[in-house]
């Protein structure tokens, strides 16, 4: 079998799109020190300008951006690049957004934040056809639902009625959970 019609060992570009330029840049200095050469991008018109150019042969996208969701650029690498190797993040993890990006043609779905090491294995499991070994320390189930509510209180821009309303929670509870320090 020809390796130059599939992902190689030596093709190891990786396209990171993430709208959150902390995230987006600690995770590339970390898969950038596990072998990846990492075009950061932080909008769908940006990533798929990338894709365009010179497709990657792994991608780790986020799900919901400013200017549309990270599935029309799986969409876009699956059509120049069938076999590139896609992981999609997303601060808002369910069921059927989970459905769609591996219907889309993802090989794995990661709640952020996203270890870079879960990252890695998710990315490269798909080569091995082994699923990953799960996380040895995993967030608690309290943290990750502290970090849903943090996510969606920063995008209601710290309006605390409109959080409570999104979150279908009453005001007060939600007062008292973010007053309290995150749990481990």
């Amino acid at each position: 079998m020809d390796d130059s019609s599939g992902v190689g060992a030596s093709d190891r570009r990786l396209l990171l799109l993430d709208d959150d330029a902390a995230l987006r840049g600690r995770l590339g200095r970390a898969l950038e020190a596990r072998g990846f050469q990492t075009v950061q991008v932080e909008s769908v018109a940006q990533a798929l300008s990338a894709v365009a150019e010179n497709p990657p042969a792994f991608a780790v996208l986020d799900m919901r951006l400013e200017d549309g969701s990270g599935l029309c650029v799986v969409e876009a690498l699956r059509g120049s690049r069938p076999d590139a190797r896609i992981i999609m993040l997303t601060g808002y993890g369910n069921i059927a957004t989970a459905v769609a990006a591996v219907k889309a043609g993802a090989v794995d779905y990661l709640s952020k934040p996203a270890d870079a090491d879960d990252v890695v294995n998710a990315l490269l499991a798909a080569e091995t056809g082994v699923a990953p070994p799960p996380p040895e320390n995993p967030m608690s189930a309290d943290r990750v639902r502290w970090e849903h509510i943090q996510r969606v209180y920063e995008l209601c821009a710290r309006n605390v009625s409109e959080t409570a309303r999104r979150l279908n929670m009453h005001r007060r509870t939600l007062q008292r959970i973010l007053s309290k320090r995150a749990p481990k």
